[in-house]
């Protein structure tokens, strides 16, 4: 009964932990937002070279998605979570002096490399405490944290800009990410793996291996990943370059915006925490509809949004933006860990958030390069829509039934591993 008892307080101690990191990563990489305009006004960038700034993170982040859950898999969670928290508190420190547009870029693109290895690590570290009935639940509750560590940026990165300067927030930033890497290092026991028969180690990791490109080859997979990938050019669009085009075009100041800007994450955050709920209790086998809604009322609200007269009306949009763009990424974390075994879940989140990343560094930079040239947001909110129907499209071909899930859960399976299990017996 102890040990029962002690197993089931260890795995709400992760999910926790894992959620507290969340919210430092997050709060890390928007602090940058915040700074935007300092940073601009410091090394005299215009629109086109913020935009490429600000996605210099995220191609860096989006290419360490499939490497950092393959190694989850692999190697299991705890060592890549702890490495990847070190990494990026040492480049959100070394933020603070950079001197150049250039050494900037190259800072926050090695900042992305190192926080990339934890999205997939984390669900993973979920994966491997919590049974197959409760991943998709928790999975997508860990993900409410992005919407909680989004809120609390404004709230506390805005001031820390006003009082101390943009350079030091990075710097005390950084600091934070340390003890936070220490405490987990601490805390948490890596997961029980099955022990490796002497001289089978080279035979697991060609089992592996191939399990990862097979997962690859899933159809499945690969429309979910269609499908996050245009939420999220939505997602790190407006993440980007709210705060700048509040204060540029409705004419707030830092406070205001540092103010205003949570609302919209309180939503998200909610709705987050309750999709995997949501999904798994009315949608179960009918995922694709819970997606085509979401999405469909992502971009009719985001229209309302950009067209609002006034500054509450665009804030009262995005905080229902916010709330069914949600729904889109409890849905595309959730559902692999419901199709998916949990040697599997680290990679295939890693191919959800290669879509999300990969969009992460393509919406800046457009939305940076259609304000410079038309002197205006009204091209960049065009191309935010578009991505969203770009998600309704993709949804309507989702296929989640019990037939579809066995047919992707057989096709990511390993014939090395089939066919080892047939020798053995």
């Amino acid at each position: 009964m102890d040990t029962a008892l002690e197993k089931n307080n260890h795995k709400y101690v992760v999910l926790v932990l894992l959620y507290l990191g969340w919210c430092v990563s997050y709060i890390d990489r928007a602090a940058i937002t915040f700074a935007v305009t300092h940073i601009a006004s410091d090394f005299h960038l215009k629109p086109a070279e913020l935009g490429i700034l600000l996605s210099s993170f995220f191609l860096g982040y989006s290419l360490m998605q499939l490497p950092g859950g393959w190694l989850s898999d692999r190697f299991g969670s705890k060592p890549v979570i702890v490495v990847s928290i070190l990494f990026w508190s040492i480049f959100t420190g070394v933020t603070g002096v950079a001197w150049s547009l250039t050494s900037m870029v190259l800072i926050r693109f090695i900042f992305g490399l190192g926080e990339g290895a934890f999205p997939a690590a984390s669900v993973k570290g979920v994966a491997e405490v919590f049974s197959n009935e409760e991943r998709p639940k928790m999975s997508a509750l860990l993900m409410s944290s992005n919407y909680v560590g989004s809120m609390l940026a404004p709230l506390i990165v805005a001031p820390m800009i006003i009082h101390f300067g943009w350079r030091n927030v990075f710097h005390y930033m950084g600091i934070a990410g340390f003890v936070f890497s220490a405490v987990y290092w601490f805390f948490i026991r890596p997961a029980k793996t099955q022990p490796i028969k002497k001289g089978s180690g080279a035979e697991k990791k060609k089992i592996d291996m191939e399990a990862f490109r097979n997962l690859l080859k899933t159809p499945l997979m690969w429309k979910i990943v269609a499908v996050w990938f245009g939420l999220s050019i939505v997602n790190k669009g407006l993440d980007s370059w709210m705060p700048t085009y509040l204060m540029t075009q409705r004419g707030l100041d830092l406070k205001s915006v540092g103010l205003l800007l949570p609302l919209p994450y309180v939503l998200a955050g909610i709705s987050t925490a309750i999709g995997g709920w949501v999904m798994v209790r009315f949608f179960d086998g009918k995922e694709r509809y819970l997606l085509i809604a979401s999405s469909v009322s992502t971009a009719v609200f985001l229209y309302f949004m950009y067209t609002a007269d006034s500054v509450a009306g665009v804030i009262t949009y995005q905080c229902l933006v916010y709330f069914f763009k949600s729904f889109v990424l409890a849905t595309c974390i959730a559902l692999p860990t419901k199709i998916f075994p949990e040697r599997l879940v680290g990679s295939s989140i890693g191919m959800v958030n290669l879509g999300g990343q990969s969009a992460g560094f393509i919406s800046p930079l457009v939305i940076g390069f259609l304000v410079s040239a038309f002197s205006n947001y009204d091209y960049a909110f065009g191309f935010l829509i578009a991505a969203a129907c770009l998600s309704v499209v993709v949804s309507i071909f989702i296929k989640t039934g019990k037939a579809a899930t066995e047919m992707a859960n057989n096709r990511s399976q390993p014939e090395v591993a089939n066919n080892t299990e047939e020798s053995h017996a």
